[in-house]
């Protein structure tokens, strides 16, 4: 009988989930041919990759497993604590109880395309989800820590649906009477914070891609706001534009 066209093996994989991939692996094991064994390989690779992101994911459910009696757990975390300019942006999320999402993960260690896409999935299947931004003038005027707690008490208390447990990235956020958990490194072990730590980061990205629209000398659009050489560069050159942070650019303005 004539061998299946290695193009049409290639389909078949690529047509069927993983949980197909072991019967297909056993149906053409025995084919001899160089190509398949390639094929073979790379759909192995693939499917040994996949199945160690839902053992990692099983682990970035630890906290919500732990404190699943709680019915609406939700995640909080901040992005532009750091940045010469722009605001400070909170994230506050409740993903459902019987999520599935992969590739979560802290939002620093993504890719901008990786935290899109993730964005668009966290978004649509969360049960509720809520940025809250604090800008240049506020974290000049009460500094940057009260500016990100007045952020995420915004967020938690414009929810659509009120939380029954908070899970934070390593902080206690004050006149929050809902109850909290700090959990050191946060966003890299928590499923919910690192869903809000996405929500925000892109958030955050796209406003500050308008910013560049408006304020184009200092390249906001691919620094964020944070202290790049080119944006020191430009401040030093045009002086500070209207959203930077004016108690962190003092010293590099003197």
């Amino acid at each position: 009988m004539e061998s299946k066209k290695i193009s049409d093996i290639k389909q078949e994989f690529e047509s069927n989930g993983f949980d197909e991939y072991e019967k297909l692996f056993k149906k053409y094991g025995s084919d001899e041919r160089s190509g398949v064994k390639k094929l073979i390989a790379a759909y192995q690779k693939k499917l040994n990759g996949y199945q160690a992101e839902v053992k990692r994911m099983y682990q970035m459910f630890e906290f919500e497993r732990k404190y699943a009696e709680f019915h609406y757990i939700c995640g909080i975390d901040e992005v532009g604590r750091g940045p010469l300019a722009g605001p400070v942006c909170a994230g506050a999320v409740i993903l459902p109880k019987d999520c599935d999402i992969l590739y979560i993960n802290d939002s620093k260690q993504l890719s901008a395309k990786k935290r899109n896409e993730l964005y668009d999935i966290i978004t649509s299947q969360a049960v509720a989800f809520k940025t809250a931004y604090e800008s240049n003038e506020v974290i000049d005027d009460i500094n940057i820590l009260r500016a990100t707690y007045k952020a995420m008490q915004t967020a938690i208390n414009n929810l659509s649906i009120k939380p029954d447990i908070l899970l934070n990235d390593a902080v206690t956020i004050p006149d929050i009477r809902i109850k909290q958990i700090g959990i050191i490194k946060g966003d890299a072990r928590s499923a919910s914070i690192a869903a809000a730590s996405i929500v925000a980061k892109v958030e955050r990205d796209r406003l500050m891609e308008k910013y560049d629209e408006i304020y184009p000398e200092y390249g906001f659009a691919s620094n964020k706001g944070y202290g790049s050489k080119e944006h020191i560069a430009a401040l030093k050159k045009y002086g500070p534009c209207p959203i930077h942070r004016t108690t962190f650019i003092k010293g590099l303005l003197e």
